[in-house]
C-alpha cells in the first residue's frame, strides 16, 4: 500500500522535477495524483477510471519525467492519444515538468509533415508523444525504435477504441518490451478496454477517481425552452444578458458549428469553432487563440473538444442538448473547476425534452427553468463593449520558464557535422556557467537551437558572438518557440 502524499515533496521527487512544478503553480496534488505518482514510481502498471479535470495527464506526466534517464539517447516512454489536439496538449506539459532535466518530448500525429517529425525522432528523445496512426506508420519507416521503451501509457482509452484505434494499439503493444510498465486511463472501462488490461497488463493497480468537477454545487443549470426558429434569438439575448467571459457552445454537428458561428460572426461577435473537418493548422491555431483569449466563445462538437482542457470556463452553453447522460455531465464538467463557480445554460427544443428529464434522474439535480429574457431590457451595452475591448492576452502555463531561459539559435547544424557536445563544450568555456545552465539543445540540417537557463542567457549571447565553435564564430541570434 502506497502513503498519501498531500504535497508534491512528500512524493521523493528530484529538485529538477519539484522546481518545476513549482514555477508551473502546482501546488497540493489532486486525488489522481496522489494515487498514481507513488505507485507509478514504484514500477506498479495502472489502470485510472478518470475523465477530464482531475489532473491525469500530470499524475503519469509527474513519474515518467522522474524515472526517465537523461543520458539514454533512445526514446524510454511511449505516450498514445486519441487526437493530434490531445496529443499536442499531452506533449506540452510533459515539456514543461522535464524541462529542468533536459528532456526531449517529440510529438508525432497526422495531418504534418512526415519527414519533419522524422528528424525530430531521429535525434536524441526521451519521451514521444502521438496518436497511433502515426506512431505505427514512423515505425514501418524506421524513424522510431520502440525497443527501448519502459513506460508506456494509452491515455483516453475508451475515446481511442470509439475511434477504431484498437487494431494499431495492439500492434504497438505487440513491438513493445515484455517488461515495461503499462499505465491505461479511461472515463469508461468497456469489454475491449477490459481485454487490453487482461491481456497486457501486468496485475495493474486500480485507480478510480470522479472529476472534481461534475454536476455539483458550483455549477448552477439553467434551461431555457425553445423552438427551432427561435433558437438563436434566445442565444443571443442568453449571451447579452450572461456576458460570459470564457464560454463553450457545444452543437450537435460540425454543419451547425459553422452555422453558428456565421450567424454569431454576422452579429459582431467574434467566436472561434472546433470541428472534425477543419484542417491541423486550424484546429491548434484555435484552440491556442481561445486559451490565449483572444476571443470568449468557443463553438465545437464533442468529438473535437473531447479531452481538451480549458481553464477558467465560465460558461457551458447545450445550444444542441447532448443525446446521453454521460455527455451531458462531461460537458458541463469543464465549468466550475477548481473551487470555481460557473454555469451550464442549455437550450432545449420539445424533441429533447426526455432527454433533459432524464439528465435530471441521472443526476439526481433539477435544472431551473428559466424564461427567455426580453432583449429591450439588457444591458447590451456593456456586452457590446467587452467586445470591442482589447484582449488581454492570458498567461500560458508555460510561460513563467520562459522568464528565465533564453533560446538562441546559432548558426551550423548537421550539415557542418555540429554536434550536441560542440555547443555544450564551448558554453561551458565562458565563465559563470557550467552545464546546469544549458537547456535542451536541437541540431537540425543548417541550425542548432539551445536553450540557456537561470537568467545566463544574456551572457551567454554576448560570449558568443566572439567565440568560435567548432572552430568557428558563429552567428548567434535570440530566438522565439520551443
Amino acid at each position: 500500500m502506497f502513503s498519501i502524499q498531500n504535497n508534491f515533496s512528500g512524493f521523493g521527487l528530484s529538485q529538477e522535477i519539484i522546481d518545476a512544478l513549482t514555477l508551473l503553480r502546482y501546488t497540493e496534488p489532486t486525488q489522481i495524483q496522489k494515487e498514481t505518482i507513488p505507485a507509478a514510481l514504484e514500477g506498479r502498471d495502472i489502470l485510472g477510471k478518470s475523465g477530464t479535470g482531475t489532473g491525469k495527464t500530470a499524475a503519469f506526466a509527474i513519474p515518467i519525467c522522474e524515472k526517465v534517464l537523461w543520458e539514454e539517447n533512445l526514446p524510454q516512454a511511449l505516450i498514445l492519444e486519441p487526437t493530434r489536439e490531445l496529443a499536442v496538449q499531452v506533449k506540452m506539459e510533459i515539456f514543461h515538468i522535464g524541462r529542468k532535466k533536459r528532456l526531449k518530448v517529440p510529438v508525432v500525429f497526422g495531418g504534418m509533415p512526415v519527414d519533419k517529425q522524422a528528424l525530430s525522432l531521429k535525434q536524441k528523445s526521451h519521451i514521444v508523444v502521438g496518436t497511433p496512426g502515426r506512431i505505427m506508420d514512423h515505425v514501418r519507416r524506421g524513424n522510431l525504435q520502440l525497443g527501448s521503451i519502459k513506460y508506456l501509457v494509452i491515455d483516453e482509452a475508451d475515446l481511442m477504441l470509439d475511434m477504431g484505434f484498437l487494431d494499431e494499439v495492439q500492434e504497438i503493444i505487440e513491438l513493445l518490451p515484455a517488461d515495461r510498465m503499462t499505465m491505461l486511463f479511461s472515463a469508461t472501462v468497456s469489454s475491449e478496454i477490459d481485454g487490453l488490461v487482461h491481456r497486457y497488463m501486468n496485475n495493474p493497480l486500480s485507480i478510480v477517481v470522479e472529476p472534481e468537477s461534475g454536476t455539483t454545487g458550483e455549477i448552477s443549470q439553467e434551461v431555457y425552452y425553445a423552438e427551432s426558429e427561435n433558437k438563436y434569438h434566445i442565444l443571443v439575448s442568453v449571451l447579452i444578458r450572461e456576458n460570459p467571459q470564457d464560454c463553450m457552445i457545444f452543437c450537435a454537428t460540425r454543419e451547425m458549428v459553422n452555422t453558428l458561428c456565421h450567424k454569431l460572426g454576422r452579429d459582431k461577435i467574434r467566436c472561434g469553432m472546433l470541428h472534425g473537418e477543419l484542417d491541423q493548422k486550424e484546429r491548434l491555431k484555435t484552440i491556442d487563440d481561445f486559451r490565449d483569449g483572444r476571443f470568449h466563445y468557443l463553438i465545437c462538437t464533442d468529438v473535437a473538444a473531447r479531452g481538451i482542457d480549458f481553464d477558467n470556463i465560465t460558461h457551458v452553453i447545450n445550444y444542441d442538448f447532448p443525446t446521453g447522460k454521460e455527455t451531458y455531465v462531461h460537458r458541463i464538467g469543464r465549468t466550475g473547476r477548481k473551487g470555481r463557480s460557473g454555469k451550464a445554460i442549455s437550450l432545449v427544443t420539445p424533441e429533447e425534452m426526455k432527454m433533459k428529464q432524464a439528465v435530471e434522474e441521472y443526476t439526481s439535480q433539477p435544472i431551473r427553468e428559466m424564461e427567455c429574457p426580453d432583449r429591450k431590457r439588457l444591458d447590451e451595452d456593456a456586452f457590446r463593449k467587452k467586445l470591442k475591448e482589447n484582449t488581454v492576452l492570458k498567461e500560458r502555463k508555460g510561460n513563467v520558464f520562459n522568464k528565465t531561459i533564453m533560446r538562441l539559435s546559432i548558426g551550423g547544424g548537421r550539415k557542418s557535422k555540429m554536434r550536441a557536445v560542440d555547443i555544450v563544450g564551448t558554453i561551458c568555456n565562458i565563465d559563470g556557467i557550467s552545464a546546469q545552465d544549458i537547456g535542451i539543445i536541437d541540431v537540425r540540417d543548417s541550425l542548432t537551437y539551445v536553450e540557456i537557463l537561470n537568467n545566463k542567457g544574456e551572457k551567454v549571447l554576448d560570449e558568443l558572438q566572439n567565440k568560435p565553435i567548432k572552430g568557428k564564430v558563429r552567428k548567434v541570434r535570440t530566438t522565439r518557440g520551443m
